[in-house]
């Protein structure tokens, strides 16, 4: 019996990199959900069943840390992928995801990430 699709939440600030993203993600065979900030990404975070999210660091307003601890005080068992142009980020920040990645390594490493954080699980 096929496995249901997980469904991802994507947010970024800059649409083309969100565009590419969902891109890659439907493609992989994920289901994906779309924010262009911190607020309505913490909204869709809140009302949809939420498998996994990609998050963005650099956001005006909210940045990818804060959202991500507010999203961990909610639903905690929820996977976050964080990325960022920085190569590090400071440990308050990486504390409240589950891996982090650059943007420049590209879409293989970005999908081999994400299915990482479902142990056990095949895509």
């Amino acid at each position: 019996m096929p496995q249901p699709r997980r469904l991802v939440l994507c947010v970024d600030d800059e649409t083309v990199g969100l565009q590419v993203r969902r891109m890659i993600l439907e493609r992989a065979g994920y289901k994906v959900l779309t924010a262009h900030d911190g607020p309505s990404g913490l909204d869709a975070f809140v009302e949809h069943p939420i498998d996994a999210v990609v998050l963005d660091y650099a956001m005006p307003g909210m940045d990818g840390g804060q959202v991500a601890a507010h999203m961990r005080a909610k639903k905690p068992q929820v996977p976050i992928l964080l990325l960022s142009a920085y190569m590090t980020l400071p440990p308050d920040v990486t504390r409240h995801v589950d891996i982090y990645m650059t943007k420049g390594e590209g879409a293989p490493m970005l999908l081999q990430k994400l299915n990482g954080l479902f142990p056990g699980q095949t895509h």
